[in-house]
Protein backbone atom coordinates (compact mmCIF):
# COMPACT_ATOMS: atom_id res chain seq x y z
CA UNK A 1 0.00 0.00 0.00
CA UNK A 2 3.04 2.43 0.71
CA UNK A 3 4.73 1.35 -2.08
CA UNK A 4 1.36 2.43 -4.18
CA UNK A 5 0.92 5.39 -2.53
CA UNK A 6 4.42 6.60 -3.17
CA UNK A 7 4.15 5.65 -6.64
CA UNK A 8 0.91 7.60 -7.45
CA UNK A 9 2.61 11.03 -5.50
CA UNK A 10 5.33 10.24 -8.11
CA UNK A 11 3.09 10.64 -11.01
CA UNK A 12 1.28 13.45 -9.91
CA UNK A 13 4.59 15.21 -9.00
CA UNK A 14 5.88 14.42 -12.92
CA UNK A 15 2.14 15.92 -13.91
CA UNK A 16 3.24 19.09 -12.07
CA UNK A 17 6.18 20.12 -13.66
CA UNK A 18 5.17 18.88 -17.10
CA UNK A 19 2.44 21.35 -16.65
CA UNK A 20 4.44 24.13 -15.57
CA UNK A 21 7.12 23.62 -18.15
CA UNK A 22 4.19 23.71 -20.33
CA UNK A 23 3.27 26.74 -19.10
CA UNK A 24 6.30 27.92 -19.34
CA UNK A 25 6.63 27.73 -23.10
CA UNK A 26 3.41 29.37 -23.42
CA UNK A 27 4.03 32.25 -20.90
CA UNK A 28 7.34 32.31 -23.29
CA UNK A 29 5.20 32.56 -26.74
CA UNK A 30 3.25 35.20 -25.28
CA UNK A 31 6.03 37.27 -24.34
CA UNK A 32 7.62 37.01 -27.34
CA UNK A 33 4.42 38.10 -29.41
CA UNK A 34 3.36 40.64 -26.93
CA UNK A 35 6.74 42.40 -26.64
CA UNK A 36 9.23 44.32 -28.72
CA UNK A 37 10.52 42.76 -32.19
CA UNK A 38 13.68 40.76 -31.99
CA UNK A 39 16.64 42.58 -32.26
CA UNK A 40 18.36 41.87 -35.71
CA UNK A 41 22.02 42.18 -36.34
CA UNK A 42 22.96 43.86 -40.04
CA UNK A 43 26.01 44.52 -41.20
CA UNK A 44 27.55 46.26 -43.76
CA UNK A 45 30.52 47.37 -45.66
CA UNK A 46 31.43 50.63 -46.59
CA UNK A 47 33.55 53.29 -48.12
CA UNK A 48 34.25 56.08 -45.06
CA UNK A 49 32.90 58.80 -47.05
CA UNK A 50 30.12 59.14 -47.90
CA UNK A 51 28.70 55.98 -47.71
CA UNK A 52 29.78 54.87 -44.07
CA UNK A 53 28.47 58.81 -43.14
CA UNK A 54 24.90 58.37 -44.70
CA UNK A 55 24.30 54.96 -42.52
CA UNK A 56 25.49 56.18 -39.45
CA UNK A 57 22.87 58.93 -39.73
CA UNK A 58 20.22 56.15 -40.28
CA UNK A 59 21.08 53.88 -37.55
CA UNK A 60 18.49 55.46 -34.70
CA UNK A 61 15.38 55.07 -37.37
CA UNK A 62 16.48 51.07 -37.78
CA UNK A 63 16.90 50.59 -34.51
CA UNK A 64 13.52 51.83 -33.29
CA UNK A 65 12.56 48.73 -36.57
CA UNK A 66 14.51 46.31 -34.25
CA UNK A 67 17.67 46.30 -36.63
CA UNK A 68 20.99 46.92 -34.92
CA UNK A 69 23.06 48.22 -37.78
CA UNK A 70 27.14 47.85 -38.09
CA UNK A 71 29.05 49.33 -40.30
CA UNK A 72 31.73 48.16 -41.29
CA UNK A 73 34.29 50.38 -43.25
CA UNK A 74 37.01 49.83 -46.36
CA UNK A 75 39.15 51.71 -47.77
CA UNK A 76 39.18 49.81 -50.64
CA UNK A 77 37.13 48.82 -53.49
CA UNK A 78 38.02 45.06 -53.35
CA UNK A 79 37.53 43.88 -49.85
CA UNK A 80 34.03 44.99 -49.73
CA UNK A 81 32.62 42.83 -52.30
CA UNK A 82 34.80 39.63 -51.08
CA UNK A 83 33.12 39.79 -47.70
CA UNK A 84 29.82 39.85 -48.74
CA UNK A 85 30.11 36.84 -51.17
CA UNK A 86 31.86 35.22 -48.33
CA UNK A 87 29.11 35.83 -46.11
CA UNK A 88 30.89 37.86 -43.45
CA UNK A 89 28.57 40.69 -44.51
CA UNK A 90 25.18 41.14 -45.23
CA UNK A 91 25.38 44.06 -47.49
CA UNK A 92 27.49 46.63 -49.07
CA UNK A 93 27.67 50.10 -50.32
CA UNK A 94 30.58 51.86 -51.63
CA UNK A 95 30.15 51.06 -55.51
CA UNK A 96 28.05 51.62 -58.73
CA UNK A 97 26.33 49.03 -61.30
CA UNK A 98 29.02 48.83 -63.83
CA UNK A 99 31.91 48.13 -61.25
CA UNK A 100 29.30 45.45 -59.51
CA UNK A 101 28.97 43.98 -63.37
CA UNK A 102 32.54 43.84 -64.01
CA UNK A 103 33.44 41.88 -59.89
CA UNK A 104 30.45 39.48 -60.75
CA UNK A 105 32.46 38.56 -64.37
CA UNK A 106 35.35 38.68 -63.72
CA UNK A 107 35.41 37.07 -59.57
CA UNK A 108 32.21 34.82 -59.89
CA UNK A 109 29.90 36.66 -57.64
CA UNK A 110 26.70 36.62 -57.65
CA UNK A 111 26.23 39.78 -55.61
CA UNK A 112 22.79 41.99 -56.80
CA UNK A 113 21.76 45.59 -56.26
CA UNK A 114 18.78 46.24 -53.86
CA UNK A 115 18.49 49.76 -54.99
CA UNK A 116 20.32 52.87 -56.00
CA UNK A 117 21.46 55.60 -52.98
CA UNK A 118 23.01 58.83 -54.35
CA UNK A 119 25.54 59.65 -57.26
CA UNK A 120 28.40 60.65 -57.23
CA UNK A 121 30.04 62.97 -59.78
CA UNK A 122 34.00 61.70 -60.95
CA UNK A 123 36.40 64.34 -62.13
CA UNK A 124 39.66 65.17 -62.82
CA UNK A 125 41.75 67.49 -60.73
CA UNK A 126 45.09 68.73 -60.38
CA UNK A 127 47.75 71.17 -58.55
CA UNK A 128 49.34 72.15 -61.56
CA UNK A 129 47.04 73.56 -63.80
CA UNK A 130 44.25 75.93 -63.42
CA UNK A 131 42.42 74.76 -66.51
CA UNK A 132 42.32 71.95 -69.47
CA UNK A 133 43.86 74.63 -71.87
CA UNK A 134 46.95 74.25 -69.77
CA UNK A 135 47.37 70.73 -70.41
CA UNK A 136 50.86 70.42 -71.72
CA UNK A 137 51.98 68.32 -74.39
CA UNK A 138 53.50 64.63 -72.81
CA UNK A 139 52.00 65.63 -69.91
CA UNK A 140 50.84 63.01 -66.96
CA UNK A 141 47.70 61.82 -66.38
CA UNK A 142 46.39 59.27 -63.82
CA UNK A 143 43.38 57.45 -63.78
CA UNK A 144 42.00 54.32 -61.66
CA UNK A 145 43.21 51.21 -62.60
CA UNK A 146 39.90 49.06 -62.74
CA UNK A 147 37.82 49.21 -65.89
CA UNK A 148 34.87 50.84 -65.04
CA UNK A 149 36.44 54.06 -63.51
CA UNK A 150 39.58 53.83 -66.11
CA UNK A 151 36.58 54.04 -69.10
CA UNK A 152 35.15 57.19 -66.82
CA UNK A 153 37.98 59.11 -66.95
CA UNK A 154 39.01 57.90 -70.34
CA UNK A 155 35.14 58.99 -71.43
CA UNK A 156 35.57 62.40 -69.72
CA UNK A 157 38.96 62.93 -71.45
CA UNK A 158 37.02 62.37 -75.24
CA UNK A 159 34.32 64.31 -74.18
CA UNK A 160 37.12 67.42 -73.81
CA UNK A 161 38.34 66.00 -77.41
CA UNK A 162 41.59 65.93 -75.10
CA UNK A 163 41.96 62.18 -76.57
CA UNK A 164 39.70 60.37 -78.98
CA UNK A 165 38.67 56.60 -78.73
CA UNK A 166 37.32 54.05 -80.60
CA UNK A 167 33.64 54.09 -79.35
CA UNK A 168 32.75 57.47 -76.73
CA UNK A 169 30.04 56.11 -75.02
CA UNK A 170 31.45 52.56 -73.97
CA UNK A 171 31.77 53.09 -70.31
CA UNK A 172 34.36 49.85 -70.20
CA UNK A 173 36.57 51.75 -72.11
CA UNK A 174 40.51 51.10 -71.60
CA UNK A 175 43.59 52.85 -72.72
CA UNK A 176 44.03 50.16 -75.76
CA UNK A 177 41.06 51.85 -77.30
CA UNK A 178 42.43 55.16 -77.89
CA UNK A 179 42.74 56.05 -81.52
CA UNK A 180 44.29 59.49 -81.02
CA UNK A 181 46.16 61.56 -78.40
CA UNK A 182 47.33 64.43 -79.80
CA UNK A 183 49.24 65.72 -76.67
CA UNK A 184 51.36 62.72 -76.45
CA UNK A 185 49.46 61.95 -73.07
CA UNK A 186 51.69 59.99 -70.63
CA UNK A 187 48.46 57.38 -68.87
CA UNK A 188 49.04 55.80 -66.10
CA UNK A 189 46.56 53.33 -63.86
CA UNK A 190 46.95 52.98 -60.57
CA UNK A 191 44.72 52.07 -57.21
CA UNK A 192 41.56 54.11 -57.17
CA UNK A 193 42.01 54.81 -53.65
CA UNK A 194 45.63 56.31 -54.37
CA UNK A 195 44.61 58.83 -56.56
CA UNK A 196 44.16 61.38 -54.30
CA UNK A 197 48.07 61.06 -53.54
CA UNK A 198 49.04 61.65 -56.86
CA UNK A 199 48.09 65.20 -57.18
CA UNK A 200 51.41 66.00 -56.20
CA UNK A 201 53.24 63.79 -58.98
CA UNK A 202 50.69 64.04 -62.11
CA UNK A 203 49.07 67.29 -64.38
CA UNK A 204 45.79 65.49 -63.80
CA UNK A 205 44.15 63.30 -61.58
CA UNK A 206 40.93 61.38 -62.12
CA UNK A 207 39.44 61.01 -58.80
CA UNK A 208 36.45 58.93 -57.75
CA UNK A 209 33.96 61.04 -55.09
CA UNK A 210 34.88 59.06 -52.13
CA UNK A 211 38.31 59.59 -52.35
CA UNK A 212 38.10 63.36 -53.06
CA UNK A 213 36.13 64.29 -50.32
CA UNK A 214 38.21 62.59 -47.76
CA UNK A 215 40.95 64.53 -49.42
CA UNK A 216 39.00 67.92 -48.88
CA UNK A 217 38.23 68.35 -52.57
CA UNK A 218 34.82 69.21 -53.50
CA UNK A 219 34.01 67.91 -56.90
CA UNK A 220 31.36 70.48 -57.73
CA UNK A 221 33.74 73.14 -57.23
CA UNK A 222 37.25 71.68 -57.58
CA UNK A 223 37.19 69.19 -60.54
CA UNK A 224 38.49 70.95 -63.29
CA UNK A 225 36.14 68.29 -65.71
CA UNK A 226 33.46 66.45 -63.99
CA UNK A 227 30.46 64.24 -64.96
CA UNK A 228 26.81 65.33 -65.86
CA UNK A 229 24.51 64.33 -62.76
CA UNK A 230 21.58 63.89 -65.41
CA UNK A 231 21.11 60.82 -66.78
CA UNK A 232 24.49 59.44 -64.64
CA UNK A 233 24.91 55.22 -64.73
CA UNK A 234 27.45 55.78 -62.11
CA UNK A 235 24.69 55.96 -59.15
CA UNK A 236 25.73 54.49 -55.87
CA UNK A 237 24.39 51.19 -54.57
CA UNK A 238 22.97 49.56 -51.82
CA UNK A 239 24.30 45.48 -52.61
CA UNK A 240 23.66 42.38 -51.26
CA UNK A 241 23.77 38.60 -52.43
CA UNK A 242 20.92 36.59 -54.36
CA UNK A 243 19.89 34.66 -51.04
CA UNK A 244 19.13 37.65 -49.13
CA UNK A 245 18.09 40.36 -51.39
CA UNK A 246 14.68 39.96 -50.10
CA UNK A 247 15.17 39.87 -46.28
CA UNK A 248 13.25 42.12 -44.00
CA UNK A 249 16.28 43.82 -42.89
CA UNK A 250 17.16 44.28 -46.22
CA UNK A 251 14.30 45.91 -47.20
CA UNK A 252 13.99 48.11 -44.29
CA UNK A 253 17.73 49.00 -44.47
CA UNK A 254 16.78 50.03 -48.43
CA UNK A 255 13.43 52.10 -47.08
CA UNK A 256 15.51 53.64 -44.69
CA UNK A 257 18.10 55.12 -47.16
CA UNK A 258 15.29 56.33 -49.56
CA UNK A 259 14.28 58.54 -47.14
CA UNK A 260 13.37 62.15 -46.85
CA UNK A 261 15.62 62.52 -44.23
CA UNK A 262 18.43 61.22 -46.00
CA UNK A 263 17.93 63.23 -48.93
CA UNK A 264 18.19 66.59 -47.05
CA UNK A 265 21.43 64.51 -45.11
CA UNK A 266 22.77 63.99 -48.57
CA UNK A 267 21.86 67.48 -49.69
CA UNK A 268 23.12 69.81 -46.62
CA UNK A 269 26.16 67.76 -46.16
CA UNK A 270 27.75 67.56 -49.14
CA UNK A 271 26.65 70.91 -50.98
CA UNK A 272 26.81 69.53 -54.37
CA UNK A 273 29.64 66.85 -54.15
CA UNK A 274 26.81 64.02 -53.89
CA UNK A 275 23.70 64.09 -54.66
CA UNK A 276 20.09 61.34 -53.96
CA UNK A 277 19.93 59.22 -57.22
CA UNK A 278 16.46 59.12 -58.48
CA UNK A 279 14.97 55.39 -58.27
Amino acid sequence: MKKWSFALLSLMLIAVLAACGNNKDADSGADNSAGAPRTVELKVGASPTPHAEILESIKPELEAQGIRLQVVTFNDYVQPNQQLADKKLDANFFQHQPYLDTENKERGFNLVSVTPVHVEPFGGYSKKIKSLDELADGAKVAIPNDPSNGGRALLLLAKEGIITLKDNTNITSTIQDITANPKNLDIIELDAAMMPRQLDEADLVFINANYALEANLNPANDALLIEDLQGNPYANILVSREDNKDADAIKKLAAALHSEEVKTFIKERYKGAVEPATE
